[in-house]
């Protein structure tokens, strides 16, 4: 604490980063403040979207470049030379620039450093003949917890800015041997540890659809510059569904992969998940279409491990023509439906949503959908999640924060705490918990034969993301539906469906039953209209999630492809068609 009358250090840090990050956003791409949202945002000034706001500042070349159909098309471009690498790092650092002055979602713009890196791999291809790698000129985002050198990882604390990394983070250096160009980073809440994107360093991230709902968190910043079109492809980290949930709120596609499929090391040590000791986080690729990740996960997971000592070789075929094809008796692909973690009931919208879904699988033959029972080892995760992700007692964020008098975020005010790390011996009890639940959620996925054989039986799941939409800022509670398949190690991807409509409100209709849990309290509280306008909902994404056995990442694009191309072809939901 700083003495009585004494600014705390972290304001002036604050200040300094703020007025350094503004100046390194050219003079000419500023958009007139007539241009900005209203702030704070309020429910008479109505959602103020502005997803598609930056075509007003940009030039038709520009829009072109960076509204391209695909990372596969963008890329076929650069490399028959129709447009330069240097020409889509300048239409993509132009429109990452307004999307930034719209919605706070960068932490450490790269403009400069990405044209001058698209500058040599045009010269590259001109002097060689052929592409310096297969993502030759892609423009890419990382979020703000991969070192680059040169760059601080902030992490959007204070005691963390000025220090610019030594060294890139393995995965980073991945990104540019295959041609990459990373446009810039992004923002993530205080701890890494909340839904919310907001810290006292760079301010809070806005939602680009309705300012009075959040972004998402931890990779909110991410899931805002990819869904504004500023970055082709977003690499976010994933823990508690922080990938996935900033896909959901800004209605884009998430994939979290499985433990060891991509270089993770060459992060900022805030001591969350304590890296190998209790729960591993994992990084993963933010998206505009399935395919676009496919096109870069086909890159990067064969090659993982010549880079991260954290992976192990792995291949990876791309899908062209998918053929549902799976583990049902004449070959069907089969469906199961999860409709709640036992912990939280969903809220009618989400229910409804799961039910739109389910229906429109089940139209196609090779197709087997199946309801499924909430297994108890789902309901338990949650708990004991929890508890892993909190070994180390939070000391280490804890110690970062109070060194520069930084003060809390609201959301995590009432639930961060500096506490005692935990020994040895509790830590292991724990893991033999997470065992006993990972050996309980195998019987959903396979079956037993009279003589015991064992065979697959369930080919992927489809679940929500959360109980509730798109919340109103700060409204985000329990993690359960994302957290759990960190824990159990399975991959899992966001793929959005379609938008909140006027039929889904049911206004006047009160939420019958009793909350399940203390988690689902706050959940109801979120259809309560004497708490909530649930009009707020309006135009916001709905989403569902695809999940898989774990290692069988390869089989989650897949069957994401497939879902995403039977459900959003019927649903006609624009810009949402996966391009197979």
């Amino acid at each position: 604490m700083s003495p009585a009358g004494q600014e705390a250090p972290w304001k002036d840090i604050a200040r300094r980063k703020q007025a350094d990050r503004a100046s390194r956003i050219p003079s000419q791409w500023q958009i007139p403040s007539s241009a900005l949202p209203k702030d704070p945002p309020q429910a008479k000034d109505g959602p103020q979207n502005v997803l598609d706001a930056p075509r007003q500042f940009l030039s038709k070349a520009e829009i072109s470049i960076t509204e391209s159909d695909s990372v596969t098309s963008l890329l076929a471009a650069i490399a028959a030379r129709t447009i330069s690498a240097k020409e889509v790092a300048q239409a993509f650092s132009h429109r990452a620039a307004i999307a930034h002055q719209l919605t706070n979602c960068i932490t450490e713009p790269l403009f400069d450093q990405a044209v001058q890196r698209a500058q040599e791999l045009d010269k590259y291809l001109e002097d060689n003949g052929k592409p310096f790698g297969p993502l030759h000129g892609l423009p890419v985002s990382v979020k703000d917890t991969f070192n680059i050198v040169g760059v601080d990882t902030s992490i959007g604390l204070a005691s963390l800015c000025y220090k610019p990394a030594k060294a890139n983070a393995p995965l980073v250096d991945l990104l540019l041997s295959l041609g990459c160009v990373i446009i810039a980073k992004t923002n993530i809440p205080q701890t890494l540890a909340s839904l919310d994107s907001i810290n006292n360093v760079f301010g809070r991230t806005m939602n680009p659809i309705n300012r009075l709902t959040t972004a998402g968190g931890s990779s909110g910043g991410e899931g805002v510059l990819v869904a504004m079109r500023g970055s082709m492809i977003g690499i976010g980290t994933d823990i508690g569904g922080s990938i996935r949930i900033p896909a959901m709120c800004n209605g884009i596609y998430g994939f979290k992969p499985s433990n060891g499929r991509l270089p993770y090391g060459g992060q900022a040590l805030g001591g969350n998940g304590v890296s190998r000791t209790s729960i591993q986080a994992v990084a993963g690729p933010i998206g505009r279409s399935v395919q676009d990740m496919d096109a870069l996960l086909k890159e990067i997971m064969p090659r993982a491990n010549f880079w991260g000592e954290d992976c192990f070789p792995t291949s990876w075929s791309s899908y062209r023509q998918l053929k549902a094809k799976g583990s049902g008796e004449a070959g069907e692909l089969v469906i199961g439906i999860l409709r709640s973690d036992g912990n939280c009931a969903l809220l009618p919208p989400i229910s409804k949503l799961l039910d739109e879904v389910s229906s429109t699988l089940q139209s196609r033959p090779n197709i087997k959908v199946v309801e499924l029972a909430t297994p108890k080892a789902w309901t338990k995760s949650q708990s004991v999640m929890s508890k892993l992700m909190g070994v180390d007692g939070g000391a280490v964020m804890a110690d970062l924060i109070e060194s520069t008098g930084e003060p809390l975020v609201p959301w995590m005010s009432t639930r961060f705490r500096k506490g005692k790390p935990q020994p040895l011996s509790r830590v292991a009890e724990l893991q033999a918990q997470r065992e006993i639940l990972e050996r309980e959620m195998l019987r959903i996925w396979t079956q037993d034969d009279a003589q015991g054989r064992r065979t697959q039986k369930l080919d992927a799941i489809i679940c929500p993301l959360a109980p509730h939409p798109v919340p109103p800022i700060e409204g985000y509670n329990a993690v359960g539906m994302t957290s759990s398949w960190v824990l159990f190690d399975y991959p899992a991807g966001t793929l959005p469906v379609r938008s909140f409509k006027e039929t889904d409100l049911e206004s006047g209709k009160p939420l019958g039953g009793k909350a399940l849990s203390s988690w689902d309290e706050k959940n109801r509280e979120l259809w309560d209209e004497s708490k909530v306008d649930r009009r707020v909902y309006l135009g916001t994404p709905l989403s569902v999630q695809v999940v898989v056995p774990r290692l069988q990442d390869e089989k989650l694009i897949e069957v994401m492809g497939w879902v995403d191309e039977v459900v959003n072809s019927k649903q006609g939901r624009e810009g949402g068609k996966a391009r197979l």
